[in-house]
């Protein structure tokens, strides 16, 4: 097995240290101090030796223990250091690998001088008081200002040689502040409020070295930088997880990354909260859709632009160099998100679900209105039964997420007779072009909405309608036969489905059963089937009069106009033309636990009805026959008349 030396004298280098000792890869790490030392969280797999070495060390120790491979994870203005290790390497015959600090874009109105002698000699020339944080080495270049020990505030580690050392030199009380780093932005503006800083000094240490926070603190404080550049040779290497993929591969580690689900809300970075920037903080991969990760700070980290969860899972399981991810979604993790699907891919695994604001509180707070009562649904992407919704219930809530959604959502809504609804859009919520239009259905179909937009409907005419035993009247008919009311109550019961179920109608006639159906099945689908073109029509007008969107008409024979259709859960044939046995055979190799209520009159069906259910793959086989007498006014009195009897047949698939 391959030997590794590791030189930690950075974060980097100590959480790289970190890294290796979770993943039980052994490793002999140096650090330059007992203090770098103790901030190692390390186990038995990491052996530290404190205390500099020298370049004749360096190489004795490699010849002695027979590294493979070393990691130079020092200090990116630690030069010397560097090329002693790169030496030793190259006498030794080890391979050599240089974690580089990953550079800062922002320099912003900065001095930029080469070394820190040279920004000494810069601030001979100026006036105030200044905070020194390149630390102690080479703080002596600061004693050449004629005023230093009145003018310049030293902060340097909090170790009993540092402040040794600095004392020598002159500073020591106020002017000398022990501290460990980095520091965050707030220190940093309070500590250079505390001294008056006109004027900081600092090195171009990287985001983990604390840099971008000292830029954004000078600038709120009023100080000026002094930027001592970085090496050239500093920025040779591998960043911080390109090193942790390499020993990956090298060492074999497999990854069990730390997920976190994160709901960003509207998109806005304002509308995020606390815990969700927190996990995208402490996250060293951020992974979602292009306008998720427009909404988090991604400076400094890796990112990935996916949302499909089998492709994310494939990434970060070939990827075991990150540790803690956070997946960005938009909204609410638990409102029509991709957590779902995240949550079932990562079953096993450390996931934290992280809620953000949904659409439907923001649209719902702008319009000063509550949500506990809303029926919400989502047209984004998905066939949902919106006109339902509508009209079962006085608020919908839904998402719409596509070009000309709400012009065709207020059209249909007009169209079965709903136009009077009132239409809130909400467009671009929390961004800068957030609008919000109310109006009635029929005012706001002609006009054009963004894409990105969702919409509170209101119905004050809304309620459950009755839909067990529609009376026969209310059914537009003609000539077309029809199935009657008193025997759809009795085969709907028999077929016994539940809301979300996807039926066949075969047969159709004028749709009393399909339209029942559906307005049963609210969050399924009902297929009717007719040959005949005036049933057809009137299945259509039908279909409009009690509002059934989820009924789709097919004109044509069965078996031929079910094959294309998705498969079944029941199945209600009310005509088969002669099919009967081939229609069956076709519903149960689609679903062979389909559930099926067939009505026969005609003694020829019935003879029929009675093969299929002996010869087919069924169970639960039941057969009742319903004579229904109805009162018709003689003059003055009441005579019963019959009606033709009807079998009903119902079984289900043994499949089932």
């Amino acid at each position: 097995m391959s030997k590794l030396l590791l030189f930690a004298g950075t974060t980097e280098g100590r959480k790289l240290a970190e890294f290796l000792d979770r993943h039980d890869v052994e490793a002999h790490v140096c650090v330059a101090t007992e203090y770098g030392e103790r901030l190692l969280v390390g186990g038995e797999r990491l052996h530290v030796h404190a205390g500099r070495l020298t370049a004749e060390e360096m190489e004795g120790l490699m010849r002695a223990e027979r590294f493979d491979l070393t990691v130079d994870a020092t200090h990116p203005y630690a030069c010397l250091v560097s090329e002693n290790i790169r030496t030793a390497c190259r006498n030794t015959g080890t391979e050599y690998l240089r974690l580089a600090r990953a550079a800062s874009g922002e320099n912003g109105n900065c001095i930029c001088v080469g070394s820190v002698e040279e920004a000494a000699e810069f601030l001979k020339g100026t006036r105030g008081n200044i905070l020194v944080t390149t630390g102690s080495k080479e703080l002596r270049y600061f004693t050449c200002l004629p005023d230093y020990r009145e003018r310049v505030y030293a902060r340097v580690l909090s170790t009993p040689e540092v402040a040794a050392s600095c004392k020598e030199l002159g500073f020591e009380g106020k002017h000398l502040i022990c501290m460990q780093g980095p520091f965050g932005e707030d220190l940093n503006v309070a500590m250079l409020r505390h001294v008056d800083a006109a004027w900081m000094v600092t090195k171009e240490s990287g985001k983990n070295g604390g840099y971008e926070d000292k830029l954004r603190a000078a600038q709120k404080a009023g100080a000026r930088v002094v930027l001592v550049g970085r090496p050239a040779e500093a920025a040779e290497g591998m960043d911080e997880m390109e090193t942790r993929a390499y020993l990956c591969k090298r060492f074999g580690i497999k990854g069990r990354p730390k997920i976190s689900l994160v709901g960003i809300g509207m998109g806005n970075p304002d509308n995020m909260t606390i815990e969700a920037e927190r996990a995208c903080r402490e996250a060293e991969l951020l992974v979602g859709a292009g306008r998720m990760l427009a909404a988090a700070d991604t400076a400094g980290k890796a990112v990935l632009n996916a949302y499909q969860a089998e492709k994310i899972r494939e990434y970060l399981y070939s990827h075991p160099e990150y540790e803690k991810v956070a997946v960005l979604l938009s909204g609410d993790v638990g409102f029509y998100s991709g957590a779902k699907r995240l949550l079932e891919v990562f079953e096993g695994e450390e996931v934290q679900v992280y809620s953000g604001i949904s659409s439907l509180v923001y649209l719902c707070g702008r319009l000063g209105t509550s949500w506990e009562d809303a029926k919400l649904v989502s047209l984004h992407g998905r066939e949902q039964n919106v006109i339902a919704a509508v009209k079962n219930h006085r608020k919908v809530f839904a998402l719409i997420g596509k070009k000309d959604g709400v012009k065709e959502l207020c059209k249909k809504l007009v169209d079965y007779g709903l136009g009077a609804v009132q239409v809130s859009v909400g467009e671009e919520l929390s961004y800068e072009g957030e609008r919000v239009t109310t109006g009635t259905a029929e005012e706001l179909q002609g006009q054009e909405f963004s894409p990105l937009c969702v919409v509170l409907l209101r119905n004050g005419e809304a309620g459950k309608a009755a839909v067990h035993g529609i009376r026969d009247e209310e059914f537009l008919r003609a000539k077309v036969p029809m199935t009657k009311e008193e025997v759809r109550c009795v085969s709907l019961a028999k077929l016994a489905f539940p809301e979300d179920a996807v039926i066949y109608d075969v047969g159709a006639g004028t749709g009393s059963v399909s339209v029942e159906m559906a307005l049963r099945a609210v969050d399924g689908s009902v297929y009717a089937v007719e040959k005949k073109p005036e049933a057809v029509e009137l299945l259509r007008a039908n279909k409009k009069k009690f509002g059934a969107d989820n009924l789709e008409i097919l004109e044509g024979m069965a078996p031929e106009m079910l094959e294309g259709l998705p498969a079944p859960t029941h199945a209600f044939i009310g005509g088969s033309s002669g099919n009967l046995k081939e229609i069956l055979e076709l519903i149960l190799q689609k679903n062979p636990g389909a559930r099926i209520v067939i009505n026969a009159i005609a003694l020829e069906t019935v003879a029929e009805a009675m093969e299929c259910v002996r010869r087919l793959p069924v169970t639960d086989v039941d057969i009742v026959t319903l004579a229904v007498g109805k009162a018709k006014e003689v003059g003055s009195y009441h005579m019963m008349m019959g009606q033709n009897p009807v079998y009903i047949f119902s079984f289900t698939g043994k499949g089932g």
